[in-house]
């Protein structure tokens, strides 16, 4: 074997778009690069190393157990020098190339975007990469640098982390039913309500958090669950008749006014505290405009 490592960025991008597309072909198609260059890309690797990476499987090249380790651990070393190269970006001009925002489920999305759209009018070379987060997952999220900027995590905030947090105001949930649900004709009773929310099932959206405690909020858990992983799937299930659920004011209003949805007369109207916030060290000049335009909109006023 060489003294030289074998182990390129190159070769870790070419076998990392091999098992993204699924073939050798779709994998030169997006490397630009001639299918043979990245046959001979594999085969040098294998040689160099003296192991196999790929096996035949009828037509089909499946990854062997070293191919999956080399894959696996290569997309750390890829995602690192990736980080390495925005870093040095960074330093060299203050701007960063890249943010990264988790977006609370809960939030008003057309204030949010925007914001966004007159922060990329501005600087438009930098890339924004959004995820939407519920409950603790975006404090998780921005916890373990997956992302730069949480957008409406609920609090309270956590303490002794390094986070600047602004308030932005409060997330209003309802609970709510479809008006063609058996049980909608007692919404508007409180009595007979609450008598029948045990048989009634909750449609619950996942906290994205996965390490920390996680956490649910809205109505009792007792009865059938139905677990959903986003707000918009929320708000689909509970409006086919699914079950009920508390969704935000903001996203229903059309719904709440047109009658496809109706409240219960429960007691059971929740208000998030709702914060953006960043790490302090972060101090790229893309995420401090950014953040002083978000935390002068108008997130009550669409």
């Amino acid at each position: 074997m060489s003294s030289r490592n074998p182990i390129s960025i190159e070769a870790l991008e070419t076998l990392d778009a091999i098992d993204r597309r699924g073939s050798f072909a779709k994998a030169a198609e997006e490397l630009n690069k001639a299918t043979s260059a990245v046959s001979y890309t594999i085969q040098k690797l294998e040689e160099q190393l003296a192991i196999t990476l790929f096996q035949r499987q009828g037509r089909r090249s499946v990854l062997t157990p070293a191919g999956h380790l080399m894959l696996a651990e290569g997309r750390d070393i890829l995602a690192t020098t990736t980080k390495l190269a925005n870093k040095a970006k960074e330093v060299a001009t203050g701007w960063e190339p890249r943010i990264n925002i988790a977006i609370e489920s809960l939030q008003s999305y057309p204030v949010f975007f925007a914001v966004i759209q007159q922060f990329l009018q501005q600087h438009p070379t930098v890339e924004i990469d959004i995820c939407e987060s519920v409950l603790n997952g975006g404090w998780e999220a921005l916890e373990q640098d997956r992302v730069d900027l949480i957008v409406g995590s609920p609090g309270p905030v956590p303490l002794q982390k390094g986070y600047r947090a602004i308030p932005i105001g409060q997330a209003v949930l309802i609970p709510v039913i479809a008006s063609h649900h058996p049980q909608a004709k007692l919404a508007s009773d409180q009595h007979d309500i609450n008598a029948a929310l045990p048989n009634l099932r909750r449609i619950i959206t996942h906290d994205t958090s996965s390490t920390d405690i996680t956490r649910s909020a809205g109505l009792s858990s007792d009865g059938q669950k139905f677990y959903v992983q986003t707000m918009d799937q929320k708000v689909e299930a509970i409006r086919a008749g699914i079950g009920i659920g508390h969704l935000p004011i903001r996203r229903i209003e059309t719904y709440l006014n047109d009658g496809t949805l109706v409240k219960l007369a429960v007691n059971a109207v929740t208000n998030f505290e709702s914060f953006i916030a960043w790490k302090i060290s972060h101090k790229g000049k893309g995420l401090q405009q950014l953040t002083t335009l978000l935390a002068q909109a108008r997130w009550h006023e669409e």
